[in-house]
């Protein structure tokens, strides 16, 4: 039940950050070619989350803006267990094509890369990741 809980939680803090940057954005259509959304979520390692939230915020953005990257917002969960273990963020792309794109080259990336093994000297901060794909729907309040 937890589990379901916990996605539940990452679903509805997507629609309500898409809801939110609906006024930001142009129209968006679920066609091909068209802005996607890509929600990730991260489960930390036991006691990692405050280390990944700290590089996300004093150095992951800035990367990201660095490539041309989009963060619409990032999120802890409130509630236990995900409240110790979770980071979520979501992002929008131009098309799924630009952000595998960008993946691509953000990864390699020398920063990046000296980032992640100087945050991670001590092992992996996280052991699971998630990513959701979307796209309005015809209907969404966001076209």
């Amino acid at each position: 039940m937890s589990n379901r809980r916990g996605n539940m939680a990452c679903l509805a803090v997507g629609l309500f950050a898409l809801g939110l940057w609906a006024g930001r954005i142009s129209a968006v259509g679920a066609q091909e070619g068209q802005k996607v959304f890509e929600l990730r979520t991260y489960t930390t390692a036991e006691g990692k989350l405050e280390t990944l939230s700290n590089r996300f915020r004093d150095r992951t953005l800035t990367l990201f803006k660095k490539h041309g990257m989009t963060t619409v917002g990032v999120w802890i969960p409130t509630d236990a267990p995900q409240s110790a273990n979770t980071l979520i963020f979501l992002m929008v792309w131009p098309s799924r094509d630009a952000a595998d794109k960008t993946w691509q080259e953000f990864g390699n990336d020398s920063e990046w890369k000296a980032l992640v093994d100087e945050t991670e000297k001590n092992g992996r901060l996280w052991t699971k990741l998630d990513r959701v794909w979307m796209s309005p729907t015809g209907y969404s309040p966001m076209k």
